[in-house]
């Protein structure tokens, strides 16, 4: 169903506050005259979605006020907050897309344009920008993380949102978190789904190879597991897509999943294929589909050469501009779209002379209260759920405040399930992973099962408590805080802080490994001993299974004892050497 123009009406009162103008190579004769509509550009069109955590409803997500950048990251985008990332952008400050990009009045900006995302909305929008484009030249690209995040997407593995993304038009897909189902069923998913499932660096073991691995593998002789590239011919213009998976899945997560399967970014495999689809393919434009992260695709943007667009995921960065990087041979655009379904990334190109010759991008947020839904995939989603309703819909406690996660340091929804598993599993301390997907839920909103699948819906969601010493405890966060803050981006693999409950520590994100953690202190004040042992309660361990309840019954036994969801205390780190940093905002724990 497209939108009428009487429907485009309604939206001039609230897109009018948008204050934002789009990232342009084009001189635009003249604005958009709303939020929805993009004046006709260049010869192909890219739609770009990602990291929708198998969020097929309408969402409210509220972004980081901590997203720190280290070394040449400083003061560069992703790592800005609040008024620092307005103030980049040229967004107006108390608009709706001010809103949409930050933290900034979360609650009540919440509460006054309601919430975001749905794949219902996503498709009336999906659907107008390609009618009035011109189907035939237009490529709707899904970066991964999609397969994952839901009670819906546990329950069917995966299918829902094949299912989905396969009603939405979804052409080209890549993957990280799809990589948690087994590898058997990741092949049956990918069998279902319509558009083409590429992976440029996704590779079949050598002993798998030995033992035979016909059944899984694309190319014997370069032992792809996956396509790693399309060719498409759209607009009059030859164009290659090149998938990049997360190149740390096997770190991440857990590799007995997919023993048979192997990782990384491999940049000189990049650079050859680059090389060979505009040498052999004549091709007009390289487009890399990437997983990597933004600090990966920025890094990756300056060491291969002969890539035009880089359309990226895994690191939730809703960035409305593109970062240019120039390299060897000209210049590569970075973008990322964010995650659970906020935005959808819009890249028009004018490729003439076997070259991009300008582009017009614009980042939309997607307004549920804005979009009509489209009948066909509300239907879908309907149909989808029914048989979970009554496991989706229970009702837990109220929220105090407002329950978020997104954030490189401790949130409110973390702290939930840090003190769930302290209260369920009688420990002294907890860990809790430090992803970076899952929604929020608004004050004085009652928090359903629904939100705390939204949190904990993975396939290695066992507990476990075990006794672990001071000195164990303190490596765990050096080596989580090395992931995140050392400044050679290829050694980061994208999450968040390890979440932590029952105590509380310094961190020096300007040290190097082994010194960045100090002064771990227990919720009554006793400075934990690097020698004594403390009973620990954690969840989601990538190595062996654990033997505990699993995480959502955990948090909602939790919750079920309580009317209110309070939080008396959140378990943050003082902060050293990052007060002048533009990638924090609003935080209270900073020394100098």
């Amino acid at each position: 169903m497209s939108m009428t123009r009487r429907e485009f009406a309604r939206l001039l009162g609230m897109a009018g506050a948008a204050g934002v103008l789009p990232a342009t190579g084009f001189a635009a004769k003249k604005q958009p005259s709303d939020l929805y509509e993009i004046p006709k550009s260049g010869n192909v069109r890219l739609l770009h979605m990602t990291d929708c955590h198998a969020q097929l409803l309408p969402v409210y997500f509220r972004e980081p006020n901590v997203n720190l950048g280290i070394g040449k990251a400083y003061g560069q985008a992703p790592h800005l907050v609040g008024d620092k990332l307005l103030n980049h952008f040229g967004i107006s400050s108390g608009s709706l897309e001010a809103h949409a990009f930050t933290y900034l009045n979360f609650g009540d900006a919440a509460s006054r344009y309601g919430k975001v995302g749905g794949f219902s909305h996503l498709k009336t929008l999906v659907d107008r920008l390609r009618q009035d484009y011109g189907s035939e030249s237009t490529l709707l690209l899904d970066g991964g993380d999609t397969w994952q995040g839901s009670g819906t997407a546990f329950k069917t593995r995966g299918m829902d949102m094949v299912k989905a993304t396969n009603e939405l038009g979804v052409d080209v897909m890549t993957g990280h978190w799809e990589f948690t189902y087994h590898q058997e069923e990741i092949l049956n998913n990918i069998k279902v789904f319509n558009g083409e499932f590429l992976a440029n660096n996704v590779f079949v073991t050598e002993d798998a190879l030995f033992d035979g691995a016909d059944e899984y593998i694309f190319d014997e002789d370069s032992g792809h597991v996956f396509k790693p590239y399309s060719i498409k011919e759209i607009g009059g213009a030859r164009i290659a897509v090149i998938g990049q998976a997360f190149p740390r899945t096997k770190i991440a997560n857990p590799a007995r999943f997919i023993p048979d399967w192997t990782f990384d970014i491999y940049d000189n495999e990049m650079q050859a294929l680059v090389d060979k689809v505009r040498a052999e393919e004549k091709v007009d434009a390289v487009i890399v589909l990437s997983h990597n992260g933004m600090d990966v695709d920025l890094a990756m943007a300056n060491r291969v050469s002969g890539i035009d667009v880089i359309l990226g995921g895994h690191t939730h960065d809703g960035m409305p501009q593109p970062t240019t990087v120039k390299n060897a041979t000209g210049q590569t655009l970075v973008c990322n779209v964010g995650s659970n379904g906020k935005f959808l990334g819009v890249m028009d190109l004018d490729i003439r002379d076997s070259k991009v010759q300008s582009y017009n991008y614009r980042l939309m947020p997607i307004f549920s209260e804005i979009l009509p839904a489209d009948p066909a995939m509300a239907k879908l989603i309907d149909d989808i759920r029914a048989p979970h309703m009554g496991w989706l819909t229970e009702e837990l406690a109220l929220a105090d405040e407002v329950m978020f996660r997104r954030g490189n340091f401790n949130g409110t929804f973390d702290q939930l399930i840090c003190n769930a598993l302290m209260d369920v599993n009688n420990a002294q301390i907890s860990l809790s992973p430090g992803f970076r997907w899952g929604t929020s839920v608004l004050e004085g909103q009652m928090i359903t099962m629904e939100h705390v699948l939204d949190q904990t819906c993975l396939t290695y969601p066992e507990t476990y408590v075990r006794p672990m010493k001071g000195s164990e405890l303190k490596l765990i966060l050096e080596d989580v805080a090395d992931n995140i803050f050392n400044p050679e981006p290829y050694l980061q693999s994208g999450g968040d802080m390890v979440r932590v409950g029952g105590f509380d520590y310094i961190c020096d994100p300007m040290q190097p490994i082994g010194k960045r953690i100090s002064e771990m202190t227990l919720d009554n004040g006793e400075r934990i001993d690097a020698n004594k042992t403390y009973t620990v309660s954690g969840w989601a361990t990538v190595g062996s299974q654990s033997e505990g309840p699993i995480i959502w019954d955990v948090v909602a036994d939790h919750l079920r004892d309580k009317e209110v969801a309070r939080i008396d205390k959140l378990n943050t780190p003082i902060l050293k050497n990052v007060g002048n940093n533009p990638g924090i905002a609003d935080y209270a724990k900073m020394e100098s």
